[in-house]
């Protein structure tokens, strides 16, 4: 999404500078952005839906892990530095998290 997790996920409208996307065996991404795409404030902030499949849990966190790594969007704020910081949490790989969790727990500094 392009948004701010610092600031309340507040939508980072703005063009995208830079981008690359993951690719590979088991990973899908479902978006219609391009580098020099323009974010508008109107709209959803969702740019793009990064799907892994592989087959346990553990393998499809750490492909997910990567895939994040590997995804650069500049030019906006995103929550990509988010989502990989929930992903490395020891609550999320022990599956101890609930739909209160975010609200309980502080992930980015």
């Amino acid at each position: 999404n392009a948004e701010n997790p610092r600031f309340n996920f507040r939508p980072s409208p703005g063009k995208i500078t830079a981008l690359h996307m993951p690719g590979g065996p088991g990973v899908r991404i479902d978006s219609a952005v391009y580098q020099g795409y323009e974010i508008t404030p109107y709209y959803d902030s969702m740019i793009a839906k990064l799907i892994v499949y592989a087959p346990t849990r553990d393998e499809a966190i750490k492909k997910m892990k990567w895939a994040l790594v590997e995804f650069l969007v500049e030019g906006v704020d995103t929550n990509i530095d988010f989502q990989l910081a929930l992903l490395r949490t020891k609550d999320f790989e022990e599956a101890n998290y609930d739909n209160g969790y975010l609200n309980r727990t502080k992930i980015l500094d």
